[in-house]
């Protein structure tokens, strides 16, 4: 029998702000980070799609998620980014996105121990899109699950937005 205690995994996250609150995202899925640009507006897709922006000769459809979370909507400013990422549909394609938050704040290591699931009430957001809550620097931060901010048909949507 082993006694020793098998360390701990640490993950970064990068953190951001939506509204009040930090929420985080692995950041072994973010692949840059870019300031706001006009988008192009894609006609009968739902609000919080912003549109799309061409990336290097990829069309990256881009997410306000102040609009997928219901919180309250703001104007884009110098402040406001776009943190590209890597989601992974249910059939484990990659796909990349963009989501608009208000400014990016930092990089943790999180011990994976940790991470507490998220509640069952009270959450601002749907708790379908968090992964867990973990304390940092005595403050409270809400992991994201990225590849569940869009369900399976929105994915979809978005894979013939982008083709």
């Amino acid at each position: 029998m082993n006694d020793e205690t098998s360390p701990v995994a640490n993950k970064k996250y990068l953190t951001f702000v939506l509204a009040t609150e930090e929420y985080a995202v692995d950041i072994l899925r973010v692949q840059e980070i870019k300031g706001w640009n006009k988008v192009t507006k894609i006609p009968n897709t739902p609000d919080y799609i912003c549109g799309v922006i061409n990336l290097r000769g990829t069309i990256v459809p881009i997410i306000d998620l102040r609009l997928r979370f219901s919180l309250e909507e703001q104007t884009y400013g110098a402040m406001t980014v776009v943190v590209v990422v890597k989601v992974l549909s249910d059939s484990n394609k990659e796909r990349i996105m963009g989501i608009v938050v208000d400014a990016v704040s930092d990089v943790y290591d999180v011990p994976e121990n940790q991470i507490q699931p998220p509640p069952d009430f009270g959450s601002v957001i749907s708790t379908e899109f968090v992964k867990g809550l973990a304390t940092v620097d005595e403050k409270m931060v809400i992991i994201l699950d990225i590849d569940r901010l869009l369900n399976s048909k929105e994915l979809a949507l978005v894979e013939s937005i982008a083709h």
